[in-house]
């Protein structure tokens, strides 16, 4: 039946042939409708941006952020947080603070926008895959954007948080304070979100590696063991702080990755 389908969809493929420039033309108006969407997008976030920044980029830095209250409770007590922790963003450059506006707009503005772009560029390829291909790549598409942002959110309640804050209440000597630079702390603030957000593409990867004969079910099976060990590592190196359960947080998410992983690829 797949034969079938193919065929008839090579002599469509064949009749509806599209020249160079046909292609070139679809591309430039799939890109030119994803300016368009990307520029809406940023200018709603540069708008809202201060709010945004307040209420959500700048929420770990103080001891009111919704997460360290809902763990501190979820712990029973196991976890108690410093009731006053408060960190001052300073900024020493000139020009940071509208730089920083305009980068943060940006950055939020395709996170945004990323579910039309993976979908223009699904649109633009679509036409040039079999049916059977079809059926197996759809599903990555939406699966990977999917994990993305599972990734990301992640990151944001989780991983940053009590990385930033170990970081921030980390003492070397009394006679030391600590002033954080506001491009310090948006470096660090995106970086561990992204990092977590492609982290989360694990399984996406093991599945395309499958796909390609490069990486099978029996391989991820049998080095298990080594993995788990490598992802204690990253998750130590992720989250520096010498908590169990903090550390637990990042591996168990990582380790369900794996675990997807094996589950997706095939023998």
């Amino acid at each position: 039946m797949e034969e079938i389908e193919d065929k008839e969809k090579e002599e469509e493929l064949a009749e509806g042939t599209m020249s160079f420039w046909d292609h070139l033309e679809a591309l430039r108006w799939a890109l030119f409708r994803i300016l368009i969407v990307m520029v809406v997008c940023l200018v709603l976030t540069f708008i809202a941006m201060p709010h945004i920044f307040d209420q959500f980029i700048l929420a770990p830095t103080s001891s009111n952020f919704f997460v360290y209250q809902w763990i501190e409770k979820l712990s029973h007590g196991m976890m108690h947080f410093n009731p006053d922790f408060s960190v001052q963003i300073i900024n020493i450059n000139v020009a940071s603070q509208f730089m920083t506006h305009i980068t943060t707009s940006l950055s939020l503005a395709a996170v945004l926008s990323f579910p039309y772009i993976i979908y223009e560029i699904w649109k633009f390829i679509e036409p040039a895959l079999f049916e059977n291909e079809i059926r197996h790549i759809r599903p990555a598409f939406v699966g990977g954007t999917l994990m993305f942002f599972i990734g990301c959110a992640i990151g944001y309640f989780l991983v940053f948080p009590f990385t930033f804050r170990f970081l921030m209440e980390y003492e070397l000597s009394p006679s030391i304070e600590n002033q954080i630079n506001l491009s310090s702390y948006i470096g660090n603030f995106t970086m561990l979100i992204l990092v977590m957000g492609i982290v989360f593409e694990m399984p996406l990867l093991a599945w395309l590696l499958s796909q390609l004969g490069i990486l099978h079910k029996s391989f991820l099976r049998e080095y298990k063991k080594h993995a788990v060990v490598g992802l204690l590592v990253a998750a130590a190196i992720i989250t520096p702080s010498g908590d169990p359960f903090t550390l637990m947080l990042v591996f168990v998410p990582l380790f369900l990755l794996y675990e997807l992983s094996i589950l997706v690829v095939k023998e």
